[in-house]
């Protein structure tokens, strides 16, 4: 007879069980000063490809084992792709149904991924009074729950939920793997759900960690004037419910630019093939490096690969047009 092994087997019960515990990388090619330590949390490689995996698996989950979401109940919820996709999945996985709104900003990457997961897709095309669409989102967000029968919204704008996936996932990740104390957190924002459960769960292991949010250039989540962004995932026409801007120390711009050329600087210089989120991050590093004081260590959050920007930040005829664009309002232009 043959001897039952002693070390129990590693097997997913489904795709969710592979999300999180994602590795950290330093970026030494990037940023070779040797008094800078830039280390990224690459969330980019979660199965569904961003760290919106965490929410969804997080909300999705916890609402099933506490009653506030029922089998095969009916989600509703605005993304621009990343999140969208992401509940796609929770919802094949667990038997629930999915309507998705997004707008033309969507790449047809990210609208092909939700159609093939069997999302019900419904499209605004009228510009909100920011200039944008996520306030048209929204809005067919609520016409959607008025007409579907017990749907619900997940609505990551002010769900609690949302950041408390990331206090419990990739904070207390990094809490775990990084012994010496960073210098500062560099992240994306959107909701804000992502930054404040990553900087409430540092902050408790490194007390002195200062939080850099990385905005768009055009997003209201701080404060300014709305204005033109291409780039999806990153920025909002909106103020988050979420969003509590006395917990981060500084806020950092990015056009869609800079964005792009920040992706291609990291794929040319690290092989890291990364989403216009985390071009965004890597852009903001670049700029505020040049004034941190020495010896210091940063740590970013890199939250999305790339295939889906492969006609926007990657594709050469969308990068001059983004450089004529900022040219035409008064941007710097830049190698």
């Amino acid at each position: 007879m043959t001897a039952a092994p002693s070390v129990a087997e590693s097997v997913g019960a489904s795709v969710f069980d592979c999300v999180g515990n994602t590795p950290v990388v330093a970026l030494r090619r990037l940023f070779p000063d040797p008094d800078v330590e830039v280390i990224a949390k690459l969330e980019l490689m979660n199965p569904g490809g961003s760290m919106k995996d965490r929410t969804a698996r997080f909300i999705v989950e916890s609402g099933l084992r506490d009653g506030s979401l029922a089998p095969g109940s009916h989600l509703v919820e605005s993304s621009s792709g990343n999140f969208g996709i992401a509940l796609a999945m929770a919802a094949r996985v667990h038997g629930l149904r999915f309507t998705c709104v997004v707008d033309p900003k969507t790449t047809s990457a990210n609208l092909a991924i939700l159609r093939s997961l069997g999302v019900e897709v419904e499209q605004v095309t009228e510009v909100d009074e920011a200039g944008g669409y996520l306030l048209t989102r929204i809005r067919r967000v609520q016409e959607l729950l008025a007409g579907i029968p017990g749907a619900i919204w997940v609505n990551q704008y002010a769900n609690d939920r949302n950041w408390q996936a990331y206090y419990h996932g990739t904070g207390a990740e990094l809490a775990t793997q990084l012994v010496r104390p960073p210098s500062y957190l560099f992240a994306a924002v959107s909701t804000t759900g992502s930054i404040l459960g990553c900087s409430r769960r540092l902050r408790e292991r490194f007390p002195g960690l200062r939080v850099v949010a990385v905005d768009a250039a055009g997003s209201v989540i701080f404060g300014g004037t709305p204005g033109r962004r291409e780039i999806p995932g990153i920025g909002s026409s909106r103020v988050p419910e979420l969003c509590r801007p006395e917990e981060v120390d500084e806020v950092v711009r990015v056009d869609d630019v800079d964005a792009a050329l920040g992706c291609r600087e990291l794929l040319a210089k690290e092989g890291i093939f990364a989403g216009g989120s985390t071009g965004s991050v890597v852009a903001a590093i670049g700029r505020v490096l040049p004034r941190l004081p020495r010896p210091c260590r940063l740590v970013a959050i890199f939250p999305d690969r790339g295939d889906r920007y492969l006609d926007l930040v990657y594709d050469d005829d969308w990068l001059a047009a983004a450089r004529a664009r900022r040219a035409d309002t008064g941007g710097e232009p830049r190698a």
